[in-house]
């Protein structure tokens, strides 16, 4: 049997090996830094696959380890220095930072704080990013999360109209919370109460809304509340 004989290690494939050992830093992490798989960079440097860096990841590393695109493969007319321009350099922790993070969807919904607001679409329109380190310090590392706002004084002053709320999605035993709920059309938030015999209480804050009770399986228990943000 005929073995293809690897590629050797010698010009831009050579330099980032050695570039990455010298900063302390995994070609898993740099690969995951340029936003590539985690076995991208590795198999470039062993297998020689793909022959060459594409000219946005090869400034990317650039950049980082602040030398000339030239020592990564590009041709010295089109190589940028870094070193010679004072780009600043991306922190040593830089490749590892975008894992520490929870991008987490906001819903172009409002959960009416007051007589009920009519959901027409779950599409998120924008996102909230999370620290995934403060997600475990609220134990909802593994919470099914995303935001909406809340319409209506209904439940002030706990929640404000125009407030952004976490809502977890996470299939659970009912316990008493404020929750979004749906009732018939319309998406609302409220303190929910068993109050039994199969029977729901949906509570405002506001003393001068009143106290909603229904069957239990007439009302939907989209999640249940448990971070908010809003304006001072």
């Amino acid at each position: 049997m005929i073995k293809t004989p690897k590629p050797s290690l010698s010009g831009a494939r050579a330099r980032l090996l050695e570039l990455s050992q010298e900063h302390g830093v995994s070609l898993a992490s740099l690969s995951d830094f340029i936003g590539r798989n985690a076995s991208y960079l590795q198999q470039f440097i062993r297998k020689g696959s793909p022959r060459k860096l594409e000219e946005h990841d090869r400034r990317a590393l650039a950049a980082y380890f602040g030398v000339a695109e030239s020592e990564l493969g590009a041709q010295e007319e089109n190589s940028y220095s870094f070193d010679r321009i004072k780009l600043p350099k991306v922190p040593p922790e830089a490749p590892n930072q975008q894992n520490q993070w929870l991008e987490v969807p906001r819903l172009d919904l409002g959960a009416s704080a007051g007589p009920g607001a009519i959901s027409e679409t779950e599409q998120p329109f924008d996102s909230f990013r999370f620290s995934k380190r403060w997600l475990r310090e609220q134990g909802l590392e593994n919470a099914q999360l995303s935001s909406i706002s809340v319409e209506g004084d209904s439940m002030e002053p706990m929640l404000r109209d125009g407030d952004e709320i976490l809502v977890d999605r996470s299939q659970r035993p009912f316990r008493d919370g404020v929750h979004v709920v749906r009732l018939g059309d319309s998406l609302m938030v409220k303190r929910v109460a068993s109050v039994g015999q199969g029977r729901l209480a949906l509570l405002s804050q506001n003393m001068a809304y009143p106290t909603v009770e229904v069957d239990a399986d007439e009302v939907e228990i989209i999640g249940l509340v448990v971070w908010k943000g809003g304006k001072i």
